[in-house]
């Protein structure tokens, strides 16, 4: 899943869609001026790759979405959780119409999904996950965060459900250095309960947290056949599709240089692989990458697919 330099798709990029391995785009704010000119882009790129290629954005609300003119202001998902605390019902009516009003939203520009919700349980230590974690209490994120995939779907939207196992205990930020979670495989079942819940409610794709847990594993989860095949794949039998984080981040150079990433993350099971902000990194994985077709993972990105 590749990133674009600005608001139209340019020679290079739309010559780098048409390469097999590439099966996605992923927006941010640089790619957005307004709903029409989006809805162009999109189609730009749908007309580029000459086949199905996802199309997706970090729209969560709060701090972290990149389209704003044209789209409704989404407060921090923390704003649910605070409404939780004094009307549960009322939270869950809000979390559900947050979801299909993203969903619809999305739909009438022609992007797929957005990488959303965070199901992170917030333990008061990680200032990147900070508001954007639905509560403190992981039931209470499973209840919002079910609610919310109930919305989505109404509208047509898959969700993704981010950042398994956890990002919440951690004070690190993986966008620049290496969390690391000493907690032991128990402890961590509490911030692994609300990914089960929604996977059971239908989330059609999950997204790996940058973090090392060395008490269970060694590699970051999207390097780890002990995360990806032992835990998501077998004991919570997530048949979805799974993402990496951004390959570029910090947080992700523990398997090497970028191709050295990539072969680590598909080896360990992941279907998807964003890389942002490193377009020459992207030509020459490219370049020199012998791909081979996944189709078991081609089935499962499919499903997300909802836009022609």
């Amino acid at each position: 899943m590749i990133d674009l330099e600005g608001l139209a798709l340019s020679a290079a990029e739309a010559q780098l869609l048409r390469h097999r391995a590439v099966g996605g785009v992923i927006l941010f704010s640089r790619n957005y001026r307004h709903p029409g000119q989006v809805r162009s882009l999109v189609a730009a790129i749908r007309s580029a790759a000459g086949r199905p290629v996802l199309v997706a954005i970090d729209q969560e609300g709060g701090r972290v979405q990149r389209m704003r003119t044209g789209f409704s202001a989404l407060p921090p998902a923390r704003v649910l959780g605070e409404v939780h605390d004094s009307d549960p019902g009322r939270a869950m009516e809000l979390a559900r119409a947050r979801g299909r009003l993203l969903a619809l939203e999305l739909d009438a520009v022609g992007i797929d999904f957005s990488f959303a919700p965070v199901v992170d349980v917030d333990h008061g230590r990680s200032d990147v996950i900070g508001d954007r974690a639905l509560h403190g209490d992981p039931e209470v994120v499973s209840i919002l965060g079910t609610a919310f995939v109930q919305g989505a779907a109404s509208g047509g939207m898959a969700c993704v459900a981010k950042h398994f196992p956890g990002h919440g205990w951690v004070a690190a930020d993986s966008h620049v250095e290496m969390p690391i979670d000493e907690r032991d495989y128990s402890a961590l079942l509490a911030d692994l309960a609300p990914f089960e819940r929604l996977f059971a409610a239908g989330a059609g794709a999950v997204m790996t947290a940058h973090v090392q847990f060395p008490a269970v594993d060694d590699p970051t989860p999207c390097y780890s056949s002990r995360w990806m095949r032992e835990e998501l794949r077998g004991r919570m039998g997530f048949s979805g599709a799974i993402f990496a984080d951004d390959l570029s981040m910090h947080g992700a150079g523990q398997a090497g240089d970028l191709g050295q990433r990539v072969e680590a993350a598909l080896e360990a099971g992941c279907d998807m692989l964003p890389v942002c902000n490193d377009p020459e990194g992207v030509r020459e994985l490219l370049r020199d990458w012998r791909y081979a077709d996944r189709p078991d993972s081609a089935a499962r990105l499919a499903n997300l697919c909802r836009s022609t």
